[in-house]
This record gives structure tokens, sequence and C-alpha cells, in this order.
């Protein structure tokens, strides 16, 4: 018996969506993939600039450098391939929520600013997604977008993997 359009797994449907608990696991793997990120492009130039000329950006232009080194890092890897590499390990992929096709950047801008939001106002947006019917964050559902998993490829004699 072949089931109807809407009983099919698609990749953004809610059955192939991951827990909460995975998607909590990947945001703490990725504040640590960060200091990395951030030292190589944040600390290092700053130090440069004082071990050499003695001088010290303002502290709104520090802070500016650091959202758009965010920025273009998160929105970047959102637009180009939907993971970053914490999402990679936890097989994660970031979709829109109309189609499941990749993210637009104006998608990945608005997702960015809002998920500070959800952060800054004591996870907020973070506990959103235990009362919402889809278990979105808030940051995704205003954004319009939907975390899913990467499915793998099946080959001949792998075992199909299951949704955790």
């Amino acid at each position: 018996m072949a089931l109807a359009p809407a009983q099919r797994a698609s990749p953004w449907s809610p059955t192939a969506r991951p827990n909460i608990r995975r998607r909590l696991a990947s945001m703490a793997y990725e504040s640590l993939l960060l200091i990395g990120v951030l030292s190589a492009t944040f600390m290092l130039p700053y130090l440069l600039l004082g071990m050499i000329w003695q001088i010290t950006a303002p502290g709104w232009v520090e802070l500016l450098h650091l959202i758009l080194t965010l920025a273009v890092y998160f929105c970047w890897l959102w637009c180009h391939g939907g993971q970053t590499l914490a999402m990679q390990t936890w097989r994660l992929h970031l979709v829109s929520c109309t189609g499941g096709v990749a993210v637009s950047l104006p998608q990945a801008l608005l997702r960015f600013a809002l998920s500070w939001f959800s952060l800054l106002f004591f996870g907020a947006g973070i506990i959103w997604a235990i009362f919402d019917r889809d278990r979105q964050f808030l940051h995704d559902r205003l954004a319009g977008t939907c975390i899913v998993f990467k499915t793998l490829p099946q080959t001949p004699g792998r075992p199909k993997t299951g949704t955790a």
C-alpha cells in the first residue's frame, strides 16, 4: 500500500528532525570550535596590533569585528552546504522549511540575528522548542528554517542508521 504524500518522510518532515538534546549537544560543540575560529580571526590580529604598533582598537570596533566574524562564519556555512563543522559531526543540516531547499542569505542573516535574542534572553528561544509543535527553536521558526538529519547515502551491506 502506497503512502499518501503527507505521510511520506521527507528531509524536512517532523519525523526527520533531530531531538532537542542532539541540537543542544551540537550547539555546545560549536561553542568549543568557535574558540579556534575566534582565536585566528579575532585575537590574533589584536595581539599583533598591540605588540607591533602598541595600539588597541576601541571597544565598539572589537565588538563589531566579533559580530561580523561570527556572522560571516555562520551565514557562509549555512548558505554553502547547510552545515557548520559541529552540525556535520552531529549529522544535522539546515534547510528552508519551504520545500527543504538550501537556506538563502537573507534567511541565514535573519536566523543569525534572531539566534542572539534566543540565547541572550536566558535561552527563551531555546526553551521555546519544548512547547513548539515541531520542536523548533524560536529563531528557526521565525526565520523559516529547519534543522533536519543529514541523510547518508545507502550502500549495499551497510545497515540503515536510526534517528536519535
